[in-house]
């Protein structure tokens, strides 16, 4: 049978696997960024118009665009609903990106580490992923020029607000070097923001493309993490000049995101009813982080280092005594632990040993200790058989 070349590019997706693998409820899961079934708000659909039911609109509900619009704007973003497009949560924002600037070879560039789900849809498209060493506070600008002035990447994907994986939250001096480079080199910026509404502390920071003033855009979000992913309901945000390619290539996927989805995301957004439930999410999950913080410090203080992320979902750990974190799955699965091995967030691999990305919303604060303790014993002995 014959196939499109790039089926020869298709990776499985390791994440996908691994939570198929978790889902006896005997299984604790760090493995996947998925919000707490306890904080899944309770829905009515009682009001639901039967002309939902009917298509809608390629660009989506317009006064679901409205309402985004007014957000971003809120935020310091300049622009109208009319560059507002809804998509089936924002991995599809990354495949339709993907499919307006990427052929074989072209550059895209990228963080280390950086999201594995992007690093999989660029890649499938034929893409040569360039890195950007991360640092605490964002990516070293030293490594950001010395990338751009050697290489005209198509677009620039990077995740400002608790970095996925390493939770990374970038300083305002660091968004504004950012923006400032890109305008330099007219490089294109994909600012992918899924996890902005999830902050433990009083700090905000307005997003990278707000701040540009030369460099084409794309901005995008979901209400996967604050109200229900299995609505699928995510939004792009473009500057002028991408908007109309961006909404044809949408017609040509899907010719819409789901109404109904998109009818009880505004059912929220803007609401207080929303934002009561944004500040108990918060309350919960910083508890939860806290929580994990503490197991960590008893079980892996001696293992791993790791910075206390201040939003987001995850903690994303560095071994002391590196070693291929993939290797570890199936001895702590069969200790009823699930995680996520750090080296497929990276372009290359198998020169980033040795990290750990763990989620700390899903899994009860009672169970945590001791899915740690297993999790830990786990890589001590694969440690000691490495050095044996």
């Amino acid at each position: 049978m014959a196939f499109s070349e790039r089926i020869d590019r298709l990776k499985s997706s390791l994440i996908r696997e691994i939570l198929a693998a978790a889902q006896r409820p005997e299984v604790m899961s760090f493995a996947g960024g998925l919000p707490a079934e306890p904080m899944l708000p309770s829905v009515d659909w009682a009001a639901l118009p039967a002309s939902m039911g009917q298509y809608g609109m390629s660009e989506g509900e317009p006064e679901l665009r409205e309402t985004i619009a007014a957000q971003a704007r809120a935020l310091g973003v300049a622009c109208e609903a009319s560059q507002v497009l809804i998509v089936s949560g924002s991995q599809q924002a990354l495949d339709l990106a993907s499919k307006l600037f990427i052929d074989p070879g072209t550059e895209v560039l990228v963080e280390a580490p950086t999201y594995l789900a992007a690093l999989q849809s660029f890649q499938l498209f034929g893409a040569d992923c360039l890195a950007v060493a991360q640092q605490a506070d964002g990516p070293c600008l030293d490594d950001l020029r010395a990338r751009l002035e050697r290489h005209r990447p198509a677009f620039a994907y990077l995740i400002p607000t608790f970095q996925n994986p390493s939770g990374v939250r970038y300083s305002e001096a660091k968004r504004d070097a950012v923006a400032a480079l890109l305008d330099e080199f007219g490089v294109t910026l994909l600012e992918d923001e899924p996890y902005r509404e999830l902050v433990f502390d009083e700090g905000s920071a307005r997003p990278i493309v707000s701040r540009l003033c030369k460099a084409s855009w794309i901005y995008t979000g979901t209400v996967s993490k604050t109200l229900l992913p299995g609505l699928r309901v995510g939004y792009l945000i473009a500057s002028p000049d991408l908007f109309p390619y961006l909404l044809r290539l949408k017609q040509c996927a899907d010719l819409h995101t789901n109404r109904i989805g998109q009818w009880q995301a505004l059912q929220w957004l803007g609401t207080q009813a929303y934002q009561d439930h944004l500040q108990a999410l918060r309350d919960f999950y910083r508890s939860r982080r806290d929580a994990m913080q503490a197991a960590l410090v008893e079980h892996f203080a001696d293992l791993a280092t790791w910075e206390i992320p201040q939003g987001g979902l995850f903690f994303w750990l560095a071994l002391k005594q590196p070693l291929d974190t993939r290797t570890l799955l199936r001895p702590a699965l069969a200790e009823d632990v699930v995680f996520m091995p750090g080296e497929p967030f990276f372009v290359e691999p198998e020169r980033n040993l040795g990290y750990l990305r763990l989620n700390f919303s899903h899994v009860a604060p009672e169970r945590l200790g001791e899915g740690l303790r297993r999790l830990a014993a786990v890589v001590r002995q694969a440690q000691a058989a490495e050095a044996a």
